[in-house]
């Protein structure tokens, strides 16, 4: 690899490193587990680098990464549910709005979900791909993606309730 395409890999990763975490975040629930999996994900992006002539098809595939590494990640259990926190559970946090409980109730409800579901939930409302760039990013079928948001949406109804995830979360 020349030095001209080091600048282009590192120009891609300054570009998009901040949204590939959010993604990841989103999707395994810890900001050192995110940050490990970027970090696998963009190791295999640099090795790929001579095949990827262009930042859409580098993010593209380091999106695929992200998503492969995690789903095999939750299926070898490779961390466990428990979460190091900064103050104790039963410490309040002084001046937080209701919406803020609200989110965190909602998110601790999205990480009950199946990792897949999670995953295909995560890119399709939060990183807003289509059907076709979810299904390529997880690896699969449109028809599983369709499948795998169905059935983290009908779940996520039953934890949360019908009322609070808005109509137009959907599946067409």
């Amino acid at each position: 690899m020349g030095s001209r395409d080091w600048a282009t890999f590192a120009e891609f990763v300054s570009a998009r490193t901040t949204a590939l975490h959010r993604a990841a975040y989103l999707m395994v629930g810890d900001v050192g587990l995110a940050q490990d999996l970027v970090q696998e994900a963009l190791v295999k992006t640099y090795i790929a680098w001579p095949r990827l002539r262009e930042f859409g098809a580098a993010e593209t595939y380091t999106r695929k990464a992200i998503t492969t590494t995690a789903i095999g990640w939750f299926r070898r259990k490779r961390w466990s549910a428990e979460r190091a926190s900064d103050r104790p559970p039963d410490t309040p946090a002084p001046g937080h709005a209701d919406g803020v409980a609200d989110r965190t109730w909602l998110w601790q409800c999205l990480q009950r979900l199946p990792a897949r579901q999670r995953v295909a939930i995560v890119l399709r409302f939060y990183e807003d791909l289509t059907e076709a760039q979810t299904a390529e990013a997880m690896g699969c079928a449109v028809g599983t993606v369709k499948s795998q948001v169905s059935a983290g949406l009908a779940k996520l109804r039953t934890l949360v309730g019908d009322d609070v995830l808005p109509s137009e979360v959907t599946i067409p």
